[in-house]
């Protein structure tokens, strides 16, 4: 069943409504440019937050690639927030008019993600830029050629720390699964992956933090990613 919302009140910050339009809520800094959450008030990289617009039928629509035309309405990659835009009607008081919500509109943005990431990892895979098998890895993060290594989210313990430590230079992220980065490599599973610097690993390293905080019961590996992200501090 889908939602409908109505509201006719605006979502306004410390610098007035939301638009989509750079001005003093919605600053560009050396991270690139950002905007404000219509949920959390917060002033955020783009890389940090999903953008939606609505369809010429006012059905909210996930806009990963931030090119559908329209007012963007942007919130948090955080599971938590997503469902709060939804079940309290953001949507509805940020565009400042009736809005169509899809059910499942939280799960259908983490697949949305998940086939992202698997696609971009397919890519570098394709163009050589990505490996996987620790030995593989190992190596490869022995070079400093390195941008990206992903562990898979039940991914051994041992292992994981002993690939964060030579990832010290790089990006170290747990976000999918052993069946999702194997599918990738065109294998049932794959545990562990390093993808070397470039625009695909820029690309995936980006999609990738923002699955990691879309995904629910992400429980599993939490040591590991602890430790992997206190690397990147």
């Amino acid at each position: 069943m889908l939602n409908t919302e109505q509201h006719r009140d605006p979502v306004t910050g410390p610098d007035g409504p939301e638009t989509d339009d750079i001005g003093p809520d919605l600053r560009t800094d050396a991270h690139g440019p950002q905007r404000r959450c219509i949920v959390t008030g917060e002033v955020c990289s783009k890389d940090q937050l999903i953008r939606f617009v609505l369809a010429p039928d006012s059905t909210v629509t996930p806009d990963l690639l931030n090119k559908l035309p329209g007012r963007g309405l942007y919130v948090k990659a955080d599971r938590s927030v997503l469902e709060r835009a939804v079940a309290k009607r953001v949507f509805a008081k940020a565009a400042r008019q009736s809005v169509i919500v899809p059910d499942g509109l939280v799960p259908l943005l983490e697949r949305l993600l998940t086939r992202r990431c698997t696609d971009t990892l397919s890519r570098a895979r394709r163009a050589g830029e990505a490996v996987t098998g620790f030995e593989k890895c190992a190596g490869l993060l022995r070079s400093g050629r390195v941008e990206l290594y992903l562990a898979a989210t039940d991914a051994g313990q041992d292992g994981v720390d002993k690939l964060t430590r030579l990832a010290s230079d790089s990006h170290a992220l747990v976000a999918m699964t052993r069946e999702e980065m194997g599918e990738a490599f065109g294998k049932e599973e794959a545990v562990h992956v390093v993808v070397a610097q470039g625009g695909l690993a820029q690309a995936l390293l980006r999609d990738c933090e923002r699955l990691k905080g879309v995904r629910v019961n992400f429980d599993v590996a939490e040591k590991g990613s602890a430790e992997m992200e206190g690397k990147q501090a």
